[in-house]
């Protein structure tokens, strides 16, 4: 097998996909699919025409995924903005594709990854961002699982473990970022609750219905981002609520925590509070406590250190995000809300334009544009 005239055939192959129509990420994708293969036949059968066999192979791996996703973009369509309570519908062959692309064979990271790129339909920047790793090493390790998948049958599903983190980053991307998951998240959730007597599942479900909930409330009429702090809680669905306070409850009852159902805690505990002078900051903290041991996440301590400055004050939270590494997503912004609320504008000011520059998405940056300028505006007067 020649690597190197593989290497050295890819930009010709994926010049061709171009020219037939094929944009670039999806050419990319589809020359390394077809690259893989290659290194799987090729020593047993090299091809007359190397650049021909790729060209074809590389065509027909596009025309498969542009298939593909076509068919889960129909998938979503048909799934209502709101999704409502009661049974799940008639299960589809979604949920299916997640414990297949959760193979044994792979490390649930690994697992993860792909399948969030193969059937989530996430892009491999959006996962790498997921993770807080370079979308060079996400890219990597997306290749790997391919590598190791292309020759195993699909015949022995994945863990419910590595599922639920898959759909819990689905949801995320959705909730928050350019792709709209959500509820197509909810919706093979609720699936998965049907099948699977399991409280994380239970937790996962309340949680997604309880952040779901507050959707219409996270942005104003002009697109900019609303404070949770700031939303209209009349905005909030109180059914949605209301059924998520419900499964998170029953889930609780078994006494099997786990850091979905300690999340969702956290969601009630908001959903609960009529105004956000009367949260229970204290309780939210202690959560946090619990979702830490469970987690070790940096992410979760990040959290952590604003509800520690709810509940005990600004420069108890400064301390606690003292022990943080500042090269955290948002650690800059938490820095700045923080000290806004022990009365240093300045630096506060400084922190929020600096976080705006690391933003990662065009709303979170305007977000943070417009809280440094407001905190100009004020030290001028």
């Amino acid at each position: 097998m020649d690597e190197a005239l593989l290497r050295s055939l890819t930009p010709n192959v994926l010049a061709v996909l171009g020219r037939r129509g094929a944009d670039f990420a999806a050419a990319e994708d589809a020359v390394q699919d077809a690259l893989i293969e290659a290194l799987r036949v090729w020593p047993a059968d090299p091809p007359r025409d190397a650049k021909g066999w790729l060209v074809t192979v590389a065509w027909r791996k596009f025309l498969d995924a542009t298939r593909a996703d076509a068919a889960r973009r129909r998938r979503e369509d048909r799934v209502e903005e709101e999704p409502g309570p009661g049974p799940a519908p008639a299960v589809d062959d979604t949920l299916q594709l997640y414990f297949l692309c959760a193979h044994p064979s792979l490390t649930p990271s690994s697992a993860v990854a792909l399948t969030l790129r193969a059937v989530g339909g996430l892009t491999t920047r959006q996962i790498a961002q997921a993770y807080l790793v370079p979308e060079a090493t996400m890219a990597q390790r997306i290749s790997r699982a391919k590598r190791t998948v292309s020759d195993v049958r699909f015949d022995q599903p994945g863990d419910v473990a590595t599922v639920l983190r898959v759909l819990y980053l689905v949801f995320n991307e959705g909730y928050s970022g350019d792709v709209d998951l959500a509820a197509e998240a909810i919706r093979l959730t609720r699936q998965l609750a049907a099948a699977i007597d399991h409280p994380e599942v239970a937790g996962l479900l309340a949680l997604m219905l309880l952040h779901h909930a507050r959707r219409a409330a996270r942005t104003a009429p002009d697109g900019s981002l609303v404070p949770l702090a700031e939303q209209d809680r009349g905005r909030w669905d109180t059914t949605s609520i209301a059924e998520g306070v419900d499964i998170l409850q029953a889930a609780l009852a078994r006494d099997r925590l786990g850091e979905f159902q300690a999340q969702a805690a956290i969601a009630a505990l908001h959903a609960d509070a009529p105004t956000a002078d009367e949260t229970d900051w204290v309780q939210i903290v202690e959560w946090y406590d619990e979702l830490a041991r469970l987690t070790d996440s940096p992410v979760v301590r990040l959290n952590r250190a604003v509800a520690v400055g709810e509940a005990d004050g600004p420069r108890a939270g400064l301390a606690e995000l003292a022990k943080l590494d500042d090269a955290l997503p948002r650690h800059t912004a938490v820095a700045a809300y923080l000290h806004e609320r022990d009365g240093d504008l300045a630096t506060a000011a400084q922190l929020y334009a600096e976080a705006a520059r690391k933003a990662p998405n065009l709303a979170e940056r305007d977000h943070l544009t417009r809280q440094a300028a407001r905190l100009n505006a004020r030290r001028r007067r």
